[in-house]
């Protein structure tokens, strides 16, 4: 059984999911520094790199991982790992995975 190498939250973040030209809303389902779970009506395949943009809660801007290499697939959900991000979009996902975080812990999600 393969070891998960970041925590993951239960976190359903609104966001845009682009591929093939194609942008479509979704949410994920859990998230993790390294990837996440999604649902959302975009066509995708294992192996496809897409474009994810989260709307951060409680703010007008959004987070934008430029490569989300798309590994399993499943009926209206997939899963993304990320690729290459840099220093800043780490410390912005990992400010939202605490936030997330925060709220399981304390009950108030």
């Amino acid at each position: 059984m393969e070891r998960r190498k970041h925590r993951r939250v239960d976190a359903q973040v609104e966001g845009f999911f682009l591929g093939n030209s194609h942008e479509v809303q979704g949410r994920t389902l859990d998230l993790s520094l390294g990837g996440a779970r999604v649902e959302s009506d975009l066509a995708v395949h294992p192996g496809k790199v897409i474009l994810i943009r989260l709307v951060m809660p409680g703010s007008a801007g959004t987070l934008s991982i430029q490569e989300a290499l798309v590994r399993w697939v499943g009926q209206q959900q997939f899963g993304v790992e990320f690729q290459g991000l840099n220093s800043e979009e780490l410390d912005d996902l990992e400010e939202l995975i605490d936030e997330f975080d925060d709220a399981e812990g304390s009950g108030h999600a």
